[in-house]
């Protein structure tokens, strides 16, 4: 009988021999890509930190009054009783100052907020955390006739830290855990209810309510270092937790079962990023109102440049909320000049249409 010609034989052989493996990438070369990606991201962050310097400047410069460079200069520098040097020294330099330390923890809270619960339309203040510490303060000023923020920053901290707890409550009822439409709706509901609750407080005594009219929009106007003092501490040690639970908030978010078998104490986590979330979500309330959209909006931008990787979301979350809320700011004071339209108010004429388009688009940022 004949043989198989050779090239036959040579293909049959070729089939049945097993396929080689792929060669893996080499360390050196494995750290090089990802040294490279670090160095990228460092260099996109400093870039944007220089956008924030130069946002911090026009917030001291621009203002519903116009004042000279050069006195503006002169009031940093050479500070003397000059009414202009008052207006830099006293009035925009702490707003500016409570502007970056508002935005940084309400940015923070909602890039925590979006990486426990896996839901990228979580913010605090869609999910009710902001209603909730605002509702406990107007209880703290209409009927425990508290008028200091140190006295009502602790109001705002428990309004916080329930509401966080009964909306990731509701919404892990039932089975499969945590889901991102009813969180969604549990926080709208309650944050609506509350809402409605304060306003109620507001009405019964007005007197006492006449000096957070302001505030229950969300302002930073009027808003000195002295009541910023009380308050950082907390705000501090919430961004410090945040950057603790970076690390185990990756894990999480490829599954419960997979972060406990890469050794991710999934409990701990969460109970340290609810800890984060009241202590600056309900810190920044304190200082300023409900400010809502800011913890919306700057995760989701912070994803798109760095992708999910949370410690660099985190770090470009803290660089990126200071310069939408002092942009926003600073058009509140000019597009109804020499009056002032409240920060509040304009972030949610800028967040209301990207929620849409974020309801709207079929792929939202991977979390």
């Amino acid at each position: 009988m004949p043989s198989p010609p050779i090239r036959a034989r040579d293909a049959s052989a070729a089939a049945s021999a097993p396929l080689p493996s792929p060669t893996p990438p080499s360390p050196r070369r494995a750290l090089h890509g990802l040294t490279r990606g670090n160095l990228s991201r460092g260099l996109t962050l400093a870039a944007i930190l220089a956008v924030l310097a130069v946002v911090i400047l026009a917030s001291i410069v621009v203002g519903s009054r116009e004042i000279p460079a050069s006195v503006v200069w002169d009031a940093v520098f050479s500070p003397g009783d000059v009414e202009d040097h008052f207006v830099i020294r006293d009035l925009r330099i702490p707003r500016t100052v409570v502007g970056v330390v508002v935005a940084t923890a309400l940015g923070v809270s909602g890039a925590l907020i979006q990486a426990l619960t896996r839901n990228p339309l979580a913010d605090p203040g869609i999910l009710g955390v902001n209603a909730g510490a605002s509702f406990a303060v107007a209880v703290g000023v209409g009927v425990f006739g508290v008028s200091t923020i140190s006295g009502y920053v602790w109001f705002a901290f428990a309004g916080a830290l329930i509401v966080t707890l009964a909306v990731y409550a509701i919404g892990s009822a039932g089975r499969g855990g945590a889901d991102p439409l009813r969180l969604l709706l549990a926080g709208v509901a309650l944050g609506a209810a509350l809402g409605g609750l304060t306003s109620a407080l507001t009405l019964l005594d007005p007197g006492a309510f006449d000096k957070m009219r302001n505030w229950g929009a969300g302002t930073i106007v009027g808003r000195g270092l002295d009541l910023v003092g009380p308050v950082l501490p907390f705000i501090a040690l919430g961004l410090v937790l945040a950057f603790l639970v970076a690390r185990p908030l990756n894990a999480i978010a490829l599954g419960d079962d997979m972060a406990a078998a890469l050794g991710a104490n999934v409990v701990r986590t969460r109970v340290l990023v609810v800890l984060a979330v009241t202590l600056l979500a309900g810190g920044a309330t304190a200082i300023a109102g409900p400010i809502g959209f800011v913890g919306l909006m700057v995760p989701h931008v912070a994803r798109w440049i760095v992708g999910p990787d949370q410690r660099w979301i985190l770090a470009y979350t803290m660089a990126l909320a200071p310069i939408l809320l002092l942009v926003a700011d600073i058009t509140g004071r000019l597009i109804m000049r020499p009056a002032e339209v409240p920060v509040g108010i304009v972030t949610a004429f800028v967040g209301a249409p990207v929620l849409v388009i974020l309801i709207r688009r079929r792929k939202m940022s991977g979390l």
